[in-house]
């Protein structure tokens, strides 16, 4: 089984809808793929109609946390969408991006870059509005050439001269909200320091401590060093240990399946989630 765990349409910042997303996962020949959009579920149902013969489809969703100063991200998989508590967190989380991308065009406006919210607004075309959109609006412009080279402090990064933040959710929260939405709970790309600050390895056996499920080990952004010693914490702690593409569509370089997710840890994923369940493909529309 070829299991991908981490993937964008555009109900938050990937390139494809989430019909052409499960189509292109089917092609590619996966035989699972999780849609975890950032801080929203509204491309599920679009995805689930499309769903093609052969593929499974794991609902999830990327929850914007914050753990002392350092931004981070955690993968909620088959939880309940409708769970009261879980769905204002993510409403609150999601609400919160629109001030941050204006202020963030204005800060780029007040450093000469003529970005405007129109251009952001387009490249977001609906979704949840955050800094990837922003990005592609400076490569619109030629500010800069790709989407990675406007997350540094240069401009977008966190603590650069263009950054705005927003409501995050505490993760030891984030965690309660999504075990008691009947969900499972994963760190994502724990280690990509090209992104800045990373959370040190004590407060990840915090986390376990609290309930964390696992940690996404094989991502494009960790080197073979780093995904060996993730992998040993992952055992250390009694953690799972996740692999997948974290996919965007012609946003970011990676392809779908480039990592994936072992089928034991897999099936321990849709043993423990109680909110929701996987969904097996019919043919689609």
């Amino acid at each position: 089984m070829r299991i991908d765990l981490h993937c964008h349409s555009t109900a938050s910042d990937g390139t494809d809808t989430p019909a052409e997303l499960v189509r292109k996962a089917g092609a590619a020949g996966l035989d699972v793929v999780a849609l975890t959009d950032h801080d929203t579920t509204r491309g599920h149902a679009e995805a689930i109609a499309a769903l093609p013969e052969g593929l499974t489809l794991v609902t999830g969703a990327e929850l914007s946390c914050r753990l002392d100063g350092v931004s981070m991200h955690m993968l909620a998989y088959l939880f309940d969408p409708e769970e009261p508590d879980l769905l204002a967190e993510r409403e609150l989380v999601r609400d919160d991006r629109v001030p941050r991308a204006r202020g963030m065009i204005a800060k780029l406006n007040e450093l000469g870059v003529p970005v405007t919210w129109d251009q952001v607004a387009r490249i977001a075309a609906g979704g949840s509005v955050g800094r990837p959109h922003v990005a592609t609006a400076l490569v619109e412009l030629g500010v800069v050439p790709t989407v990675g080279d406007a997350f540094t402090e240069q401009w977008l990064a966190d603590g650069g001269r263009a950054y705005v933040e927003k409501h995050e959710t505490d993760p030891f929260e984030a965690i309660r909200l999504i075990k008691g939405a009947g969900g499972v709970a994963v760190f994502a790309h724990p280690a990509a320091v090209k992104r800045g600050r990373t959370v040190p390895e004590s407060a990840i056996a915090e986390l376990a401590a609290a309930g964390l499920d696992g940690i996404e080990v094989d991502h494009m952004e960790h080197e073979p060093a780093t995904r060996a010693r993730l992998r040993g914490l992952a055992k250390e702690l009694g953690l799972l240990a996740t692999g997948s593409s974290d996919y965007h569509g012609s946003r970011k370089t990676c392809v779908l399946g480039e990592y994936t997710t072992d089928p034991e840890v897999y099936g321990e994923i849709t043993r423990r989630a109680t909110g929701a369940f996987p969904v097996p493909g019919t043919g689609g529309n």
